[in-house]
């Protein structure tokens, strides 16, 4: 059974046409990121999968379910970026009253509560107040009320958006702790955060669906992705093309490089390029097998 199945998805707001046949379909296991530019109509396929909204035209099933079955009750979990927290309530007793709304009872639902909360790391703050709470606290704990009751699919929007590193680092680590289980579809401009996480990558523009890509197949070894320490990335594009098998280079930015190479065994062209490097005083910082999230999607793109 797939995770999600889209035929042909279109919704319309009056004349304006936010989704166009969007088709794909996904299976559970690593994270899937959605990224796209803002009016894109990321918002609207997640509001379709969680069933907030109704399609115009098209078909839409989530465990061959259509979106907002009783069926999918406990299964599918969302948080929307601006999700926040009743000030009413201490932390334990919202995540309560969340755990009962899905059908638990009132002891079992303190249980979940106590459990989501160890899961972000934050039991210690059971007891404390919405507003006593920083940002990055509150996203977290945000985060725990999407994992009550132990959903297969969890729809994060930007989940990582305004936090310091440390929390962001944080929140990466739930998600990768928990993608044995669960799958997670992050929505999210922070493209080099989504290449941690993330190996299927969904591109939105217009409303349609521009690109599906597996980040796994494309860290091929037919590229290196190399960011110097200091030099200039142009500079040194001709002395890189005339090592052998190397077949072109691209300036990325001021201090990276694109190295496409014929595809060798053991570890060929990085020593190449590791005894140049040394021959000529120059100190890289990273060297990276495959294309960056971002080159993958946009290098065929120009301004």
């Amino acid at each position: 059974m797939k995770l999600i199945e889209c035929k042909n998805l279109s919704k319309k707001y009056g004349d304006k046409l936010a989704l166009n046949a969007v088709s794909l379909e996904l299976d559970s296991g690593a994270p899937i990121a959605l990224v796209g530019p803002n009016g894109a109509g990321k918002t609207t396929l997640f509001s379709l999968l969680c069933g907030y909204i109704l399609p115009t035209k098209g078909e839409l099933t989530i465990l061959g379910e259509k979106p907002g079955s009783p069926n999918l009750q406990g299964r599918v979990s969302a948080l929307p970026q601006d999700a926040a927290l009743d000030p009413n309530f201490s932390v334990k007793s919202h995540l309560i009253f969340l755990a009962q709304l899905q059908g638990f009872n009132s002891k079992q639902a303190k249980q979940e509560a106590i459990r989501v909360l160890e899961l972000v790391d934050l039991a210690d703050a059971a007891k404390l107040m919405p507003s006593s709470l920083s940002h990055g606290m509150s996203k977290r704990v945000a985060i725990a009320q999407a994992l009550i009751g132990q959903p297969e699919l969890v729809l994060l929007d930007e989940p990582t958006a305004g936090l310091d590193p440390a929390n962001a680092r944080k929140v990466r680590q739930i998600v990768q702790d928990l993608s044995d289980k669960t799958t997670f579809i992050i929505s999210s401009h922070n493209l080099e955060e989504l290449e941690k996480l993330c190996d299927q990558v969904l591109y939105l523009e217009q409303g349609q669906l521009q690109q599906s890509v597996s980040m796994h197949a494309q860290q091929d070894t037919d590229y290196l992705t190399v960011t110097m320490q200091s030099a200039n990335a142009e500079q040194l594009v001709s002395p890189l093309l005339a090592l052998d098998n190397i077949i072109s280079v691209k300036p990325v930015n001021n201090d990276q490089l694109l190295i496409e190479y014929h595809n060798l065994q053991n570890f060929q062209i990085e020593i190449a390029l590791l005894g140049w490097f040394n021959s000529n005083n120059h100190m890289y910082k990273s060297m990276l097998r495959g294309r960056t999230l971002e080159d993958t999607l946009f290098s065929g793109q120009t301004d």
